[in-house]
């Protein structure tokens, strides 16, 4: 019984698991990945355009629909790597959308491995293995590396991975983490630079930990920084070199601020006004080209957003309710194009309630841990609060809200257990 529970909860095990169950979901929904439509435009989207043209020796360029030369629409981890298995196995063909997904599978089956450390480095053996079963069993994750090809699952387990550095650089004064620390969040950022939202906050509370353990950290936090920079620079070097300004990462934000923010509220992701949907965006998109373009939408986001306050504040709101509860709408039109939204918002609000409950039980036992997680509840959901929110983007933090979750679930057994033998001692003999 024993070696049969010891399988159970081995970490190895839940891995295969969990990416067994993601190849079973591969193999039922890979087919959508080979619709021709639009040029096959839904085969990884810009990622793909982008892949297929470093593929065919035109370079990190025409993230669109015609040829419209070099770009910086996004940053170039996961398009090379989408290039390299287009020049492996062929642009947008059975082959190339099967080792694709079966990457992203990979990768979130080994977001496992984080989730049980940090799980366990937090909140003990017990909530370890809950949060590795959960996430390997995760609805979410099993759905997004199955059927989207694009770098949320590759980032998800590198942000995990830098957690886990996080609540381990406070115990370690070794100057080889603090540098594996730095690389790492810039390998991160050239997945999706997003996560260096969150730079700052987790990087501040090591500092703070180590200052009160009486142990100095400036130095080492600098030389995390400068590994960092040493990482990304080579793509700003690009940047520069190719468009003659400053581009640090990517110059696509605005073109998601004016997408999100332009009076259409019809849809948490609305489309319209997307140049990979709107003839007319297109055209303009391909008339004054990338930076002028992005210029535009810049431009036409901040007058919007200023002659409109009380709608950005109201939709602002709903763009935050709609990442802890999944609920954006229950008309009839909304849920024609989103049928599962009412199953979906059952879990994800459960998911929340949980994850906040295992936050509180955390703070109210003085868990060092609380704060870092809840930096990361806090801080890196707010750049979708005011631009566009969807799953995808909030699962990059899925890993650490799993992990909370299961802490909270835990907790809430483990006074229902104690609940029913207190009833059952106080109980009447028969």
């Amino acid at each position: 019984m024993k070696a049969h529970k010891g399988l159970l909860n081995s970490l190895p095990f839940i891995i295969l698991i969990a990416f067994a169950v993601r190849l079973i979901a591969v193999a039922l929904v890979y087919p959508d990945q080979l619709d021709p439509r639009r040029d096959h435009w839904p085969f990884g989207y810009e990622t793909g355009r982008i892949a297929r043209s470093i593929a065919s020796g035109e370079g990190f360029a025409n993230p669109l629909f015609e040829k419209t030369g070099p770009t910086a629409w996004m940053t170039p981890l996961y398009p090379y790597l989408v290039a390299a298995v287009f020049k492996t196995t062929g642009i947008y063909t059975k082959s190339s959308a099967l080792i694709l997904l079966g990457l992203n599978s990979l990768f979130s089956a080994l977001t496992c491995i984080p989730v049980f450390l940090m799980a366990r480095e937090s909140f003990g053996e017990r909530t370890a293995d809950w949060a590795t079963w959960i996430w390997a069993l995760f609805p979410y994750a099993i759905y997004l590396s199955a059927d989207w090809i694009w770098e949320t699952c590759l980032t998800t387990l590198l942000l995990s991975l830098l957690f886990l550095t996080t609540l381990r650089l406070v115990q370690t004064t070794a100057l080889r983490l603090w540098v594996t620390y730095g690389l790492l969040w810039g390998i991160t950022a050239l997945s999706d630079p997003a996560v260096l939202s969150l730079l700052p906050f987790l990087l501040g509370w090591v500092c703070y930990r180590s200052y009160e353990r009486g142990q100095g950290s400036s130095l080492r936090a600098l030389v995390a920084v400068m590994a960092l920079v040493v990482v990304v620079t080579p793509w700003f070097v690009r940047n520069y070199r190719t468009f003659h300004q400053f581009i640090p990462f990517r110059d696509a934000f605005w073109l998601v601020m004016h997408v999100g923010n332009n009076g259409d509220t019809s849809h948490w992701a609305p489309d319209a006004a997307h140049p990979s949907t709107s003839a007319v965006e297109e055209q303009e998109y391909n008339r004054v080209g990338e930076l002028k373009y992005m210029a535009e939408k810049r431009r036409e986001a901040i007058e919007f957003i200023r002659s409109h306050p009380g709608w950005y504040a109201w939709v602002t709101f709903r763009r935050f309710v709609f990442t802890w509860t999944g609920f954006w709408s229950f008309s009839r039109e909304y849920l024609t194009s989103e049928p599962t939204d009412p199953e979906n918002i059952v879990m994800s609000t459960l998911l929340t309630l949980l994850a906040l409950a295992g936050l509180r039980r955390a703070f109210k036992e003085g868990r060092p841990a609380a704060v870092p997680y809840a930096l990361v509840l806090i801080v890196f959901p707010l750049i979708y609060y005011i631009s566009i929110p969807q799953m995808p983007y909030r699962h990059r933090i899925d890993p650490e809200i799993v992990v909370l979750a299961s802490y909270g679930a835990v907790g809430w057994i483990s006074i229902l257990k104690k609940q029913m033998v207190e009833r059952g001692e106080h109980a009447e003999p028969a």
